[in-house]
C-alpha cells in the first residue's frame, strides 16, 4: 500500500483528501508545517508528498529544496492557489514533479496521484537499462548514471530523458512530451518542459566526448541526438 504524505495547513484540506484517497486504498498521513513534513519524511517510508506552497514559517519552496538537497527523490506534487506560471516554474526548478492550483476538485488530485504512481511504478519489461557510451539510464529503479557516478535526478526528468533516450533521432514536441509524460489533459504552460529540459542538460555534462546530445529543433521540441559513427 502506497503511502501519501499530505502537507497543508488547512485542515479541511488534509481531511478532504484523505478522505478521497484512503477510499482508493492509499495510505495516509498528514502534516500542518514543513518542519513537521521532513520529520516525517525521515522516519517513515513516503512513497508521494502533497505539498502547498503558502505554508507558515517553512513554505513548500523551501520544503521542497530541502527534499532535493538530500538526494530525495520523492514525487512532489505541490497545491498553489498562485495562478502566475513564473510560481509554477520556481516549484519545478526546485525539483517539483507537479502542480495543481486551488481550489481544486479532489477527483483530479486521485487522478494525478495515481498517474504518479503508474509512471513511477517499476516497469514490467526486461528491457529497463537503456545504455550509451558513458550513459546508463535505469527506468526501473529512476537512476541515471553518467560516466560511473549516479545523478541526482527526479523521477520526472528520468521520465523525460528515457523518454526520448528510447527513440534517438525522432523529434518530440512539447505537446507530445507532455501527453506522454503526464498522462492527462494538461493546462499549464509550454514553458514547463523548457525548464525541466534545462535541468536534464545541466546535469547531463560528460567529461569526455559522446554520441549523444538533448537537442533542441527550434520551432518544433527536443530531440535525443545518437551518432552512431562516433559510439
Amino acid at each position: 500500500m502506497e503511502k501519501i504524505l499530505i502537507v497543508d495547513d488547512d485542515p479541511r484540506v488534509c481531511e478532504i483528501l484523505s478522505l478521497y484517497l484512503k477510499k482508493e486504498g492509499f495510505a495516509i498521513i498528514t502534516a500542518s508545517s514543513g518542519e513537521q513534513a521532513l520529520k516525517i519524511i525521515e522516519e517513515e517510508n513516503i512513497d508521494l508528498v502533497i505539498l502547498d506552497i503558502m505554508l507558515p514559517r517553512m513554505d513548500g519552496w523551501e520544503v521542497c529544496r530541502v527534499l532535493r538537497l538530500k538526494n530525495h527523490n520523492l514525487p512532489v506534487l505541490m497545491l498553489t492557489a498562485k495562478t502566475e506560471d513564473y510560481d509554477k516554474i520556481i516549484g519545478l526548478d526546485l525539483g517539483a514533479d507537479d502542480y495543481v492550483e486551488k481550489p481544486f476538485n479532489p477527483v483530479e488530485i486521485v487522478s494525478r496521484v495515481k498517474a504518479i504512481f503508474r509512471r513511477t511504478s517499476p516497469f514490467k519489461s526486461r528491457d529497463n537499462i537503456l545504455s550509451f557510451p558513458g550513459l546508463e539510464i535505469n527506468t526501473e529503479q529512476y537512476r541515471v548514471t553518467l560516466e560511473g557516478d549516479q545523478l541526482e535526478m527526479t523521477p520526472r526528468e528520468v521520465e523525460i530523458l528515457s523518454y526520448l533516450a528510447r527513440n534517438p533521432g525522432r523529434v518530440f514536441s512539447r505537446e507530445q512530451i507532455i501527453k506522454e509524460i503526464w498522462g492527462y489533459e494538461y493546462t499549464g504552460a509550454n514553458r514547463n518542459i523548457d525548464v525541466h529540459i534545462k535541468h536534464i542538460r545541466d546535469k547531463l555534462k560528460p567529461r569526455a566526448i559522446v554520441p549523444w546530445r538533448l537537442e533542441t529543433v527550434w520551432g518544433i521540441g527536443y530531440r535525443f541526438v545518437l551518432d552512431k559513427k562516433k559510439e
